[in-house]
């Protein structure tokens, strides 16, 4: 066991992969956090059109991922992370010559495909990337570089705005995602290949679009996604509504600085001991920040729950990407990511849908107290689902080595 821990994460691969999703985070974050603005402040729209601009681009998304594996079967993961993120790179300087609302509809739209694409394919690159022995750990810090956007992304956003134009930070997050991807022509894609025997025929299947395999942790992800979907779209309003707006920054700091304390014992954990010796533990702190975050009244409660919702969220997701990815063979891992992300960013969008209509009949206490009653039972749809098809442990990646 000790031996396997020699093999190394933090490769000149590794860095490249993970500063490429990092910066690609930052610009999706921050144009995700600035654009209600903007679209109000500038293209004189409404509450409504705002809504629309961020559905539309997540709409798209959902839409292409289930096609995003088939495109990496067919292209290879170097010529569709190349393609794809350079796509990505001119649909973010475009923003710079937004002059109209259907303008900016469009460009959302078009941005969505590539976005769905490009974040697919980084997963399925980075996990070739991270040694077998070291899966759960290597891909939990990669997953920690997205989460870290979720911070830095609406900190740059904001912070640029307080100095220069529209224009100008437009310009400035063009010019991160182009660094980014300048990093991603140094990277060293590995290219797996199906036994002839498992070559299908030409006509369309489900098989193509989907890893049936990775069904069981998606659903799973589709319904922690559906709780946290709370956080991503009420918590702004939720902690106005208690007077603590000014500290709501602080608790997506705190939320990043207990995910980045948690994950090296976490990682280690789920390779050494498994999958379940992570995430049942991590469900629990997950509900019980939101619980808490459903009666906060002070600075206190509020970071408390962001530490435990960073500790619980922060460690599942990592470990549900790891699962889903491990389910399927070495050269489905494309379809594998996929067809998580598809079912995890529907969780998203329904989840912010859903639960806007609860916010406004039952109030945010209650949205959360619901919430935090989802992850509970979700615990034994994960035992259920998983059990049933054998997704216990690390080992399935080792078995799908022997077999590819």
């Amino acid at each position: 066991m000790r031996k396997k821990y020699v093999e190394k994460i933090w490769t000149g691969q590794f860095y490249v992969a993970l500063i490429n999703n990092f910066l690609l985070f930052i610009v999706y974050y921050a144009l995700l956090t600035i654009l209600p603005v903007y679209i109000l402040g500038e293209l004189n729209g409404t509450k409504g059109q705002v809504g629309l601009a961020m559905t539309i681009f997540m709409l798209s998304a959902i839409i292409v991922r289930p096609f995003a594996g088939k495109i990496i079967e067919i292209f290879g993961k170097q010529k569709t992370l190349l393609i794809s993120e350079f796509v990505f790179c001119l649909s973010a300087v475009l923003y710079i010559f937004v002059d109209s609302l259907s303008f900016l509809l469009i460009l959302r739209l078009f941005h969505g495909i590539w976005f769905s694409i490009v974040t697919t394919v980084l997963v399925a690159i980075a996990n070739d990337i991270i040694p077998e022995s070291r899966k759960g750990e290597g891909l939990g810090y990669f997953a920690m570089s997205m989460n870290l956007a979720v911070v830095f992304g609406p900190l740059i956003a904001f912070t640029a705005l307080q100095w220069f134009s529209y224009q100008l930070l437009f310009t400035g997050l063009a010019v991160i995602v182009v660094i980014g991807y300048l990093f991603a022509f140094s990277l060293k894609v590995s290219e797996y290949k199906p036994k002839s025997s498992t070559v299908r025929n030409n006509r369309p299947s489900w098989h193509d679009f989907f890893e049936t395999k990775s069904f069981p942790i998606a659903v799973v992800g589709f319904l922690t996604a559906f709780a946290y979907a709370s956080i991503m779209s009420f918590i702004s309003v939720y902690v106005e509504t208690r007077g603590l707006l000014q500290y709501a920054s602080l608790f997506f700091i705190v939320f990043a600085a207990a995910m980045i304390m948690v994950r090296p014992m976490t990682g280690r954990l789920y390779d050494t001991k498994g999958p379940h010796a992570v995430i049942y533990p991590s469900f629990l702190f997950f509900a019980a920040g939101l619980f808490l975050l459903s009666s906060i009244h002070s600075v206190t409660t509020l970071i408390i729950s962001g530490v435990l919702i960073g500790v619980g969220y922060g460690s599942i997701v990592p470990c549900f990407q790891a699962l889903a990815i491990q389910s399927a063979p070495k050269h489905r891992s494309g379809h594998a990511t996929s067809t998580f992300f598809t079912l995890f960013d529907s969780g998203m969008a329904l989840g912010a849908f859903v639960l806007g209509g609860v916010s406004a009949q039952s109030g945010y206490s209650a949205l959360y107290i619901l919430c935090g009653v989802i992850i509970i039972f979700t615990i034994p749809a994960y035992w259920r689902l998983t059990s049933a098809n054998k997704v216990k442990s690390s080992i399935l990646q080792i078995k799908d080595v022997k077999e590819g």
